[in-house]
């Protein structure tokens, strides 16, 4: 059975895909389109902050792009070794939080130790935050894209935790996704699964699958990565047959092939 992953590309050039390798440990033949594009902008505002951990009480992360702003801006000013030597351990003797098993496996690469990894979803992460910060301290520095969603830092305001949001990256439409759909339609057929890894892949594609797939539209099993990406779904009229438990390849996989029947 064919299965279409709708998300960013993978975050490691030198190993495959993690999503479309735990599909194909199951017998399920999965395609990725990247559907997202990002630009990256206000690195060097990022940079100057960096330079000052002892003004933050520390950092969040709800996103792999985040972590690699973080990683550009240190690069291209060649801040690595000052990095390494000296900003790391500052920012390590404070607290990194950061969402999901792909986000923590990428601050890891930049050498920082972060919790909250299994918290699933901002949301949770928030209250997890509650429950470990102290109120009336250093803000928590917020990296984030120019779309995220308002329920982290209205939860952490509502619990009078300073959050000092920066924005790091823009989202736009890939500029090859309208023609890898078009392509994959005609060379793949329709898949018995799509799986939507964010309420930008809603918007960006959905249209266009369901003039593609016309009367097999009801056929599709519609999965979400998440509980956000359900919502996007369930808003279009789309009924969705199964979200992850929580955002990692194995739970994906395993809610589809439930959704199948496998």
């Amino acid at each position: 059975m064919k299965v279409l992953l709708l998300k960013d590309p993978k975050e490691s050039e030198n190993e495959p895909d993690p999503y479309t390798k735990e599909l194909g440990l199951d017998g399920l033949e999965a395609t990725l389109i990247p559907v997202l594009a990002f630009e990256f902008i206000s690195l060097p505002t990022l940079l100057e902050k960096l330079f000052h951990p002892e003004q933050y009480h520390g950092l969040i992360f709800t996103s792999p792009r985040a972590v690699e702003a973080i990683r550009l801006c240190l690069k291209n000013n060649s801040k690595e070794d000052v990095w390494k030597h000296r900003l790391r351990e500052k920012w390590n003797a404070k607290s990194i939080y950061v969402v999901g098993k792909a986000t923590a496996g990428l601050v890891a690469e930049i050498g920082l130790m972060s919790q909250g990894e299994n918290c699933g979803t901002a949301e949770k992460l928030a209250g997890y935050i509650c429950s470990q910060e102290l109120t009336n301290s250093l803000p928590l520095l917020f990296p984030c894209g120019a779309l995220k969603r308002e329920v982290l830092p209205r939860i952490l305001r509502d619990e009078g935790i300073a959050l000092e949001s920066l924005t790091v990256y823009q989202t736009s439409e890939h500029p090859n996704l309208q023609e890898s759909l078009r392509n994959y339609f005609s060379q793949q057929g329709v898949p018995a699964s799509i799986a939507f890894f964010s309420p930008s892949g809603v918007r960006y594609c959905l249209s266009q699958i369901q003039k593609l797939a016309g009367d097999f539209v009801p056929q599709i099993k519609f999965s979400a990565i998440g509980p956000t990406t359900a919502e996007a779904l369930a808003a279009e009229g789309i009924p969705v047959s199964c979200t992850a438990s929580s955002p990692t390849p194995q739970d994906l996989t395993a809610a589809i092939k439930k959704s199948l029947q496998l």
